[in-house]
């Protein structure tokens, strides 16, 4: 009996391992993309000069604490409104719900948003768009908040995953139009995980 529950243990702790290592690797496999964006000259918000110096983002090491299952709360009868950017440009958004999940012993609320825009299109008919901001903002992190993209959940519980939280194009680029996280998506805690400050 001995023996067998030692078994167990080793299994256990090696399928742990697998999934853990397997984690890191989607998180990389993320980070890699990003960085593969920004270096091509057909996709990168970067200007030239920052074109030609960059190598890489400067990201927080991985931690899947920062990866959790929320509760998914859907708004019903939701009234569009035309989101805040960093120029005079007012997209139409509307809340599609809100998350729940809790971090260090703190429960959260976040809401989400669906762009009127994206959402008549076949490629982004099911995206959701999540900005926040968090402590880490103008210290680690760009001052105006980063994001998240989602995708509409077939139940009551979504996975949000602040591993994969990335800068708005114009942290590197002031040409851009850029969202400002509503108020209600600013976190109280300091979300150590994703993309940190774009300083090149």
């Amino acid at each position: 009996m001995q023996k067998l529950f030692i078994s167990y243990l080793i299994s256990f702790v090696f399928i742990g391992s697998a999934v853990a290592q397997q984690y890191e690797e989607e998180i990389a496999h993320f980070q890699q993309e990003l960085n593969e964006e920004f270096r091509n000259p057909e996709e990168s918000p970067l200007p030239k000069k920052d074109l030609k110096k960059f190598k890489k983002h400067n990201f927080f090491p991985i931690d899947s604490t920062y990866k959790v299952l929320a509760k998914f709360v859907k708004t019903h009868n939701a009234l569009p409104f035309k989101m805040q950017t960093t120029t005079d440009r007012l997209p139409t958004y509307e809340k599609y719900g809100e998350v729940i999940f809790e971090i260090e012993g703190q429960i959260l609320t976040l809401s989400i948003y669906q762009s009127h825009q994206l959402r008549r299109t076949l490629k982004y008919k099911d995206h959701l768009f999540l900005p926040f901001t968090d402590l880490t903002n103008g210290k680690e992190t760009y001052g105006g908040g980063r994001y998240l993209d989602l995708t509409i959940p077939s139940g009551d519980t979504i996975v949000i995953d602040f591993n994969k939280a990335y800068n708005p194009y114009c942290a590197y680029n002031p040409s851009y139009s850029c969202p400002i996280p509503p108020e209600e998506n600013d976190l109280n805690i300091r979300i150590e995980a994703g993309v940190k400050h774009s300083k090149l």
